[in-house]
């Protein structure tokens, strides 16, 4: 009699014999239950919404980070968002193929361990670390571009490609069959996605402003590492005391390795993140307040209570009102400042030509307040507004004598604040007599931005002036409601008393002004292509190379 192998009860009708040869490499490519049945869904849900979370944590931080050293422009943050998703790129990648062939909620939370502890060293070794990417700017050449490229690569590249191995992770361990694969990965998707939107939201409304950004990646790092841990079940293997000891060694390393402030300035008496900037109050040995802001390379306000003037570009502006014809000061009955800072050209306003009303825009409202506190900035004729320049113009019903422009996120000018829309808005709220003047920058031998603002404003007044300041690297153009010309200008300063403030003032700007002509063919700013920070970034990468 034959023998005949009794079938398999779970075989289904029609199975080849050769089906078992094949088993182990099934068993190899399918979901195994045994791995699945052993996974807590909730352990693995925490761990996704929490790395979701924290990767945005982190990527909302590192401009912050990046600010005081290299400030906020468009170069920054692409080099930030670019980076950011390479390194979520590789972790999907590296994560997939490492979850296929170890799928362990052990393994994920090993790895998002290591994850959390690289967070939590962030605050500690960014300071060195920006340091030097700023030093080897200078050393190598370097533009602001490839060395903020540096910086971000050596601080946030483990985490973050650590981070990006989470979800495909949690893909493989979740799918019990391959008909719910869809649904799970849709799912996990979905709840790191709301991970990422707490985590955009939270640093930047509360947690910056509140504690700061070191600690903000420290409390990221605790977060990630509670997941971790009940990933990992920590709690049930030791009790809860050690890994509570644990959560709380990140908060408490600072008090051991205090964290200071983001950047250290000689003379620093007060240091503030805000919304917008990272704000420090300097004062110099005779008793003068600066207001330095980010990266530091440059001033945005002074303050001396015992005088007006300062010797630098901010006392240019007070001539300005000089090229009509006829003009004095007591024709001066209105102004606007956009980027008002901590109120330097204010204060000089209001001695020279007396409580005229003045609009004061500033968009951080930090910087106001440290203006305020640091800088005697409450003359009664100075009305605040904490606003975007241009959003204000658009919406003020007023009309200005004297339009000043001083806006930095040092050392790049935003760009709305540049375009030929910009100053026909500007220009619509200028009386016929009304002057603007705005401060941009040069180096020794390249005017380029210079001359770009030159043009387009050009494209919309009549009459266009140029002041380069000496021993700065500031340049003051000039533009007029009305045709007006520099003979007039001078004609009117040299009436002033020449023991007056506005005299001193006259001394120092008559040798250096000028007759503003547009380039043919030159750079005109528009609101569709207003190159600015690559005229600026190339202004810098020249300044390096001819050794400052």
């Amino acid at each position: 009699m034959a023998f005949v192998p009794r079938k398999r009860a779970d075989a289904a009708p029609g199975a080849s014999s050769s089906a078992s040869a094949d088993a182990p490499e099934a068993a190899a490519t399918a979901p195994s239950t045994q791995t699945t049945g052993a996974v807590s869904m909730l352990a693995l849900r925490v761990l996704v919404f929490t790395g979701g979370m924290c990767s945005m944590f982190l990527e909302m931080s590192a401009s912050r980070l990046l600010a005081p050293y290299f400030g906020t422009s468009l170069f920054i943050w692409a080099n930030l968002i670019g980076l950011v998703l390479i390194y979520l790129s590789a972790g999907y990648f590296l994560g997939g193929r490492l979850a296929d062939r170890y799928p362990s909620m052990r393994l994920l939370s090993v790895l998002t361990t290591i994850a959390a502890l690289a967070t939590g060293l962030i605050p500690f070794i960014s300071k060195p670390v920006l340091d030097w990417s700023v030093s080897g700017m200078t050393e190598v050449n370097a533009s602001v571009f490839y060395s903020s490229l540096l910086a971000v690569i050596l601080l946030f590249g483990v985490p973050i490609t650590l981070l990006g191995m989470v979800s495909p992770f949690a893909v493989r361990l979740s799918a019990r069959s391959v008909g719910s694969t869809g649904r799970s990965a849709g799912g996990l998707y979905a709840l790191s996605t709301v991970g990422s939107i707490v985590g955009t939201f939270l640093p930047v409304l509360l947690l910056i402003p509140t504690i700061g950004v070191k600690r903000t990646i420290l409390t990221a790092s605790v977060a990630l590492l509670a997941a971790s841990l009940y990933g990992l079940r920590f709690w049930e293997r030791i009790g809860s005391a050690i890994p509570g000891v644990l959560l709380l060694l990140p908060l408490l390393l600072p008090q051991v390795a205090p964290l200071g402030a983001l950047k250290v300035t000689p003379g620093m008496i007060y240091h503030q993140e805000s919304f917008y900037n990272y704000i420090q109050v300097v004062q110099t040995s005779d008793g003068t307040r600066q207001l330095v802001l980010n990266e530091g390379e440059a001033i945005h306000s002074v303050y001396n209570p015992n005088q007006i003037l300062t010797s630098w570009y901010w006392d240019y502006f007070l001539a300005m009102p000089y090229f009509n014809a006829g003009e004095r000061a007591s024709d001066v009955k209105s102004m606007a400042i956009i980027g008002l800072a901590a109120g330097t050209i204010a204060r000089q306003f209001t001695a020279v030509y007396g409580p005229v009303p003045i609009d004061g825009v500033e968009i951080d409202p930090a910087i106001v307040d440290v203006g305020r506190r640091y800088f005697a900035m409450t003359e009664p004729n100075l009305h605040v507004h904490v606003a975007d320049g241009r959003t204000f113009m658009r919406a003020s019903h007023g009309t200005y004598d004297v339009v000043a422009i001083d806006a930095f996120q040092q050392p790049y000018i935003p760009f709305q604040l540049t375009t030929k829309e910009f100053f026909e808005d500007i220009r619509a709220h200028m009386s016929p007599t009304g002057v603007l003047c705005l401060n941009t920058g040069h180096t020794r031998t390249d005017y380029r931005l210079a001359q770009a603002f030159i043009n387009t404003l050009s494209q919309v007044f009549p009459s266009v002036y140029a002041f380069n300041v000496p021993n700065t690297f500031n340049t003051e153009i000039v533009a007029t409601n009305s045709p007006t010309t520099l003979t007039t200008f001078r004609d009117n300063l040299t009436r002033v008393p020449a023991d007056s403030l506005l005299g001193q003032v006259a001394a120092e700007v008559l040798p250096v002004a000028r007759v503003a002509r547009p380039e043919a063919g030159g750079i005109v700013f528009t609101d569709d292509q207003a190159p600015v920070e690559q005229l600026t970034d190339q202004l810098i990468l020249n300044y390096i190379q001819q050794g400052g």
